[in-house]
């Protein structure tokens, strides 16, 4: 649930990415540009509403006077056209003024939007994004150990209840699908279970039905191990439609397989287990990994907390910081770590995130094998390099960095500017080179990194924790510390 901003200055011992798609779900920096997009895209919408509902009007008024003037002209045909008047006007009306009415009628108005609309489309997110956000939210139920009534419901935690936006029963489907194709059974069963409950309590659905839903439900809880769930939610199914030819099939076979299950178990075979859960996992560190994210599993003990202290800092009197120190925290005593307060204003903050913004491209990562920079599914964030020649604010920035740590930013990389979208995370790994890897940063010339700088640019409702699976340190995000 961590939508933020971040700062990160790396030192080096003695900071380039392709304009590929834009990958929108990777930055909500990039996503607010979207939210004003739709809305110019609404009022753009509403103006042709009014150009059809004027034109609409100038129909109903000319049918309502024509229709008057027909009533009182067939009641006595002869007398009418007896008036000259009359009947001029009549070969006029229908010569001219009907001809005028059908141009009118004729006139497409959704020009200016559809060409509003074709121009902005051209922005939008693809599918790689939907999908993108999907299994995004499908990594918070899962790190956040969340349920996907409370997702469905839009009741995350540390959401107001103000922005909250529920899924529908299509929105749901959808997620369901995508863990389907996949071949994500687990979190594919998750969202058919979710969809079928909002179906059950009377919510309408445009796109989907109950047969759709459990035809998935049934092969994806069997995939699972699950017979007796799978003939269970087939058996429903055929309920509503008798005639499904795939449940009628499946029906035969789950049934010929509980049979066979049930003889093996009682002539002592082995029995079918359940494989229910997550996928096969990648990271060994997984568990402990999300634990942290949670705030759970932190190994400080009231005694080492004890020795953690808040002092005001000035870099072995740095004169700079004699008079006005700075103010720093310690969040943990091996490895070390500390935070500094207040170090940077919300005006520069705000012209940091002014200049990375048009430089925003998807993080990358360097492959351990080829040293190529590519993108990686475990990194999900957009990144920006600022040299310090760019702004006055980003040479104060390094230099300040420089001045409280005594660090010598002259060998260090640029400024990264790394920015969040929904779901994002970068997964554990190691921001130096290891030994297998002797040659990770030889094109900076300036030898392996020494030392991370982090500094948080906005504040998170939840989540967002920088966490240390090896130590097991959680460190929490908070506006203008690092």
């Amino acid at each position: 649930m961590a939508l933020c901003w971040l700062l990160i200055h790396i030192f080096l011992l003695t900071s380039s990415s392709s304009l590929a798609h834009n990958d929108f779900f990777t930055s909500i920096g990039h996503m607010t540009d979207l939210l004003f997009t739709e809305k110019d895209l609404v009022s753009s919408l509403k103006d042709y509403i009014r150009a059809e509902e004027s034109k609409l009007e100038q129909v109903r008024r000319w049918a309502d006077r024509l229709d008057v003037l027909s009533a009182a002209a067939t009641q006595d045909p002869e007398g009418f056209l007896g008036h000259p008047v009359n009947a001029f006007k009549l070969m006029k009306r229908l010569n001219t003024e009907w001809g005028e009415l059908e141009s009118l009628v004729l006139t497409d108005m959704s020009d200016g939007f559809i060409s509003n609309l074709t121009i902005k489309r051209q922005h939008f997110p693809n599918d790689d994004d939907q999908t993108g956000a999907a299994k995004a939210l499908m990594r918070l139920l899962d790190t956040y150990q969340l349920d996907t009534n409370t997702i469905s419901t839009g009741a995350l935690p540390g959401s107001s209840s103000s922005q909250r936006s529920a899924l529908t029963v299509d929105d749901c489907y959808d997620l369901g699908k995508v863990a389907y194709s996949e071949a994500d059974y687990y979190h594919t069963e998750l969202w058919m279970v979710q969809a079928l409950r909002q179906l059950d309590e009377g919510e309408a659905s445009n796109a989907v039905d109950a047969v759709t839903i459990l035809d998935y439900l049934s092969y994806s809880v069997y995939q699972q191990g699950a017979l007796e769930r799978a003939l269970a939610f087939t058996r429903r199914l055929l309920a509503l439609d008798p005639t499904h030819l795939r449940a009628k099939g499946n029906l035969k076979y789950f049934e010929y397989q509980l049979d066979k299950q049930k003889a093996d178990e009682e002539g002592g075979g082995r029995q079918r287990s359940e494989t229910r859960g997550r996928p096969a996992d990648y990271l060994p560190e997984r568990k402990k990994y999300e634990q942290l994210c949670r705030g759970e599993g932190l190994r400080m003990t009231p005694r080492r907390q004890s020795r953690l202290f808040c002092r005001y800092h000035d870099n072995n009197r740095h004169p700079k910081y004699v008079i006005g120190p700075v103010k720093q925290e310690d969040e943990w005593d091996r490895p070390r770590i500390v935070r500094y307060h207040d170090i940077v204003s919300d005006a520069e903050i705000e012209k940091v995130k002014e200049l990375a913004k048009p430089k925003l491209r998807r993080a990358t990562i360097s492959n351990p094998v080829t040293g190529v920079l590519e993108t990686a599914h475990y990194r999900i964030s957009k990144s920006a390099w600022l040299g310090a020649f760019e702004h006055p604010v980003v040479d104060r920035i390094n230099q300040r960095v420089q001045d409280v740590t005594g660090l010598d930013v002259t060998t260090a990389e640029e400024l990264q500017v790394a920015n969040y979208g929904v779901g994002g995370q970068y997964e554990p790994h190691f921001d130096f080179g290891r030994k297998d890897e002797p040659d990770a940063f030889e094109e900076l010339g300036t030898g392996n990194r020494i030392a991370t700088w982090l500094l948080y640019m906005s504040d998170v409702q939840a989540g967002g924790a920088t966490v240390f699976t090896d130590v097991g340190a959680a460190i929490w995000p908070k506006k203008v510390s690092l």
